[in-house]
């Protein structure tokens, strides 16, 4: 198998804020797929890395689902339903997509699907599928190898069908569709000839339904029930007893619901009642699972377990009690503290030992059946990233970790987990370092632990890493915490808190920690009226940590705010020598576009660059400092040329040395970004007008600046460039574009002799559908190669890195040969 020569090594991301967006598959080594944006995302739980992204909506994933296989083994097809109407069938082969065919029809959002293989000799090897969607419809497909056949549609006036859920009439072959309604019932539709018939209601639930789903049990259907009254019921319908039995009218007996079908020419009653009624949530009830079947020692187990999860942020598993068969809570897990607001869907793994939950804020939890107590869960490691778009993101100096912020108001830390005695390492976050009140916008990192952050408010924040950041860093990257830490040991904080009605994060020293009260000292404190705002508690981590402590303890000390822009801050950048840094914020006029120099020793406001009409998009420093290259709306370049002052103390002044205006521009729409080639001779612009140009040759001394390449059109809208520190093998600059479609493209350049330029771009590779991002990358960002690192210099060269995020709410880092290239 050859190499291949641009692979995506690391992915962050978390799945949509929906019900029914995360399923896990069933048998050996299964898989958990979930909706994140427009993509199906693959995850490995065991391994801890997404296997394959499955693009192919084009608006939000709301529902996914593996269809079980009969014999156990891992399921290949999954089905998905977006916000773009369409529902998606995918066929897997060796974890990479085979092929995906659409299934049209819906005109509204679907937001439940549901899909098994048909039995009896007449469907062999087909498939049944099933759609809810917001148009108060419920779609039937019929697909049989790449046909697909529409059966038809089931309308429920003005209501929604919530959740669906299919199985088979006990010994037929019959299938059996439930739907949780807004109207509170559980409808139950039967299949006859092809076509779905109503036969019963279920009534009891006093809310919506949430979830519903089948599972059988010896010879009869069990039927579990959730719903928003907080309540679970769990319904029996098995075959009615033919003989004709003498009652005794004195006993009491459950009410009976009961239907006939014809089957083969046979007629069979059935009979469904409720078998139990499970009440131990507080809030919500949003999904209901019944652990699936698994073959052990070749035979097929079915244990009688449950699993919920609710909005009152907890997730309970059930199964009846072995001497009274009464339904009783085994295991209660949950969040703990922290901003959330309970979980959406929970799943089972395959066998029943692992168990995850969908939090509202995106998180996964996952917890696994300690072997040797089975009644302690203990959480585990498990995917992260943003629930929103991801704006901005930044390689720390030395291309060991990324910082990222985004549209859900925080900003992520990413780091290598380096295990003793494995050589597979794997990234995940490990510190969530502000969670704030605005929309984050962009970062610049001003030392290897210190960084500015803007969101959508006018004020700059400094964020310092406290000590126990550092700590659980090298712990958990290998590094050695006194080389690191150097002579700050002394000085730093803790680690930082939120106060109740504040949007800053306070430090907290070694002094303000408050041990906990042990039990025996708790009836000698006061009645409990004390306030106590310390949320932080210092931990020693060998492990990334859960979605919990990253909410509460992982928090960054901002140690200085910065006020001088009027409006919402847009981009920042900071000099390669770290003592400068420059901003910008929205701005409609020419006043409000000027780019703001700080000193970050002092934190002063120095000079104010005022050049453009409209807001300055990206900003960029030369390598050797001497040129700032700002970007604009106003689809043109300013480039400030900077001029030393006597006095070493005094800032530098930087005066406005080229631009482009009306008549000289090249770009006619808005250009969104800029990059320095690596030697600092030449600069690039990116812009929506699908061109990418380079500019040159940037002395001190000549001021007249143009294209010194051909127009390169990119195939789309340009919104991210990016150069490569590394030159390739054959001495040319390495180019990264990213494009609004989500796409990355990488080029190759050369100043050509002659001119006009010819054939100075040479196409090299792009991103295939599965490494994409779904919709606009934001931000791409080459790791610095020139730092220390444990990597010979061969591999080194060999492998480059880069990074990118996009509106698609994911992070991606990818390797690149650079012999390739």
């Amino acid at each position: 198998m050859v190499a291949p020569v641009l692979e995506t090594s690391h992915v962050f991301c978390c799945p949509n804020r929906v019900r029914g967006a995360l399923n896990w598959s069933p048998g050996h080594g299964g898989l958990l797929a979930f909706g994140t944006s427009c993509s199906v995302v693959l995850y490995d739980p065991q391994k801890r890395v997404v296997v394959t992204n499955l693009n192919g909506h084009t608006a939000r994933v709301n529902c996914i689902q593996w269809i079980c296989k009969q014999d156990g083994s891992p399921s290949t097809d999954l089905v998905s339903g977006g916000s773009d109407n369409h529902v998606i069938h995918w066929e897997i082969e060796n974890n990479q997509l085979l092929k995906a065919v659409h299934l049209l029809g819906h005109e509204g959002p679907v937001y439940s699907v549901c899909a098994v293989y048909q039995r009896g000799a007449a469907h062999a090897a087909s498939q049944l599928i099933v759609s809810a969607a917001s148009d108060s419809t419920v779609r039937v497909w019929s697909k049989k190898d790449s046909e697909v056949t529409y059966l038809q549609s089931l309308k429920f006036g003005d209501g929604f069908a919530l959740a669906l859920s299919l199985s088979f009439l006990p010994d037929t072959d019959v299938p059996i569709l439930a739907c949780g309604d807004d109207d509170c019932k559980i409808h139950l539709f039967v299949q006859q000839d092809d076509q779905f018939q109503k036969v019963l209601f279920l009534s009891g639930h006093e809310d919506w339904i949430r979830g519903v789903e089948w599972a059988m049990f010896g010879g009869d259907l069990f039927l579990a029930s959730c719903s928003q009254d907080c309540l679970i019921r769990i319904w029996k319908l098995y075959i009615k007893s033919t003989s004709l039995e003498v009652q005794d009218d004195d006993n009491i007996r459950l009410k009976e619901d009961t239907f006939t079908i014809e089957n083969e020419s046979a007629k069979i009653e059935f009979a469904v009642t409720l078998e139990t009624l499970l009440a131990g949530h507080e809030n919500w009830v949003n999904a209901v699972h019944w652990q699936p079947s698994f073959y052990r020692d070749g035979v097929l187990q079915q244990p009688m377990k449950l699993l919920s999860a609710s909005m009152d942020k907890t997730m309970i598993l059930w199964a009846p009690d072995e001497e009274s068969g009464v339904w009783l809570e085994q295991v209660r897990v949950g969040e703990v503290g922290g901003n959330t607001l309970g979980f959406y869907d929970c799943q089972f793994n395959e066998d029943g030992s692992m168990i995850i939950a969908h939090a509202f804020h995106g998180a996964l939890h996952l917890w696994k059946q300690n072997s040797e107590n089975p009644k302690e869960w203990m959480p585990e490691v498990v995917i992260s990233g943003h629930f929103d778009d991801v704006r901005d993101l930044v390689w720390d100096p030395e291309g060991e970790f990324i910082i990222t912020v985004g549209a859900d108001q925080t900003t992520r830390l990413f780091a290598p987990w380096k295990r003793r005695g494995q050589s597979q390492v794997t990234w995940h976050e490990i510190a969530r370092p502000q969670i704030h009140g605005y929309d984050l916008k962009c970062i610049a990192m001003i030392n290897r632990f210190q960084f500015v952050s803007g969101a959508d408010e006018k004020v700059l924040r400094v964020f310092s890493a406290p000590r126990n950041f550092v700590e659980n860093f090298c712990a958990i990257t290998g590094h050695s915490l006194s080389h690191i830490l150097g002579n700050q040991d002394s000085d730093l904080p803790e680690g930082a808190t939120v106060p109740a009605l504040g949007l800053s994060n306070k430090a907290v020293f070694q002094g303000d920690l408050v041990p906990q009260p042990s039990n025996e000292e708790e009836p000698l404190r006061s009645a409990g009226f004390e306030y106590h705002p310390m949320a932080f508690q210092r931990f020693i981590l060998t492990e990334p940590p859960t979605e919990d402590h990253l909410l509460q303890n992982t928090l960054w000390p901002e140690v200085q705010k910065l006020y001088g822009h009027g409006y919402e801050i847009h981009c920042l950048t900071c000099n390669n020598s770290k003592t400068l840094l420059a901003s910008a914020c929205k701005a409609a006029k020419k006043e409000h576009a000027a780019i703001i120099l700080w000193n970050t020793k002092s934190w002063k406001q120095g000079q104010s660059l005022v050049f453009h009409s409209l807001t300055v998009t990206q900003m960029a420093f030369s390598p050797n400092d001497n040129f700032l290259l700002a970007v604009s709306r106003d689809r043109t370049w300013s480039l400030w040329k900077r001029n030393d002052t006597v006095s070493h103390e005094l800032d530098p002044v930087f005066n406005l040395h080229a631009f482009t205006n009306t008549v000289t521009a090249v770009h006619s729409r808005i250009i969104w970004s800029c990059a320095w080639s690596p030697d600092g001779k030449y600069f690039f612009t990116g812009s929506r007008d699908r061109k990418v140009v380079a500019w040159g040759e940037c002395d001190l001394f000549n001021s007249s600046i143009g294209p010194c390449s051909s127009v390169l059109d990119a195939g789309g809208s340009v919104t991210a460039v990016s150069v490569c520190p590394v030159l390739s093998l054959s001495q040319r600059y390495v180019i990264a574009v990213g494009l609004e479609c989500g796409r990355i493209c990488l080029y190759s350049w050369e100043k050509a002799n002659q001119v006009p330029e010819i054939n100075d771009w040479i196409y090299c590779i792009e991103t295939s559908e599965s490494q994409s991002h779904t919709l606009a990358i934001r931000k791409l960002c080459w790791k610095n190669c020139n730092g220390k690192t444990e990597q010979s210099e061969a591999e080194n060269t060999q492998w480059l890195e880069f990074a990118s995020c996009g509106e698609d709410h994911t992070v991606k880092i990818h390797r690149v040969n650079r012999c390739a290239l």
